[in-house]
């Protein structure tokens, strides 16, 4: 079974999730004003490295913000348990739960199933972050098959802080796709 893999400098995947709280959350549009989104897909509530990393997402939200960049997260998580670890967490940005396999493969994560009925009751997908600019094209990705190989945040909002600013030009990096 192969799994699809957004490439950077491509438009991203339209994915359309419910959202904690009520409505629905599509990946790859910002919102609030902002014209570029970061998505960051985690593990779910059975993931304390997950909860500590929305605690450090929440923290630079303010900082992404003033470069116009949106935030929204998700996993496959039903309602009651991304509501808790989201509450714990102090999250404010948009989160969007039931993410389905063919999503997460949609989207190239890697998908596990849990290890106990206590872990979770559903396959999950291991980290993933990703960044689409205001054409609606990948700028930025990460996937990884672990819990403890994630991007620091704080390099993340350097980058982007970097990318962000006409004066550099950036290019979209990793652009030789060689039937990936």
């Amino acid at each position: 079974m192969t799994n699809s893999k957004p490439l950077v400098g491509q438009a991203f995947p339209k994915i359309t999730l419910s959202r904690l709280g009520g409505g629905t959350v599509e990946l790859g549009t910002p919102a609030t004003g902002h014209d570029w989104q970061m998505i960051v897909i985690y593990r779910g509530r059975h993931c304390p490295i997950c909860t500590r990393y929305l605690k450090e997402l929440e923290e630079i939200t303010p900082e992404l913000s003033k470069i116009g960049v949106d935030i929204v997260a998700a996993s496959a998580d039903p309602e009651d348990r991304a509501s808790a670890q989201t509450g714990e967490a102090g999250v404010s940005f948009p989160v969007g739960i039931d993410l389905s396999v063919d999503e997460m493969r949609k989207l190239g994560l890697y998908v596990s199933d849990p290890r106990s009925p206590e872990e979770t009751d559903r396959p999950f997908a291991e980290p993933g972050l990703y960044v689409v600019n205001g054409e609606g094209k990948l700028q930025v990705v990460d996937i990884s098959n672990a819990p403890f190989a994630r991007p620091a945040l704080s390099s993340m909002l350097m980058g982007l802080n970097f990318i962000k600013n006409p004066a550099n030009n950036y290019p979209v990096r990793g652009m030789h796709h060689d039937n990936v």
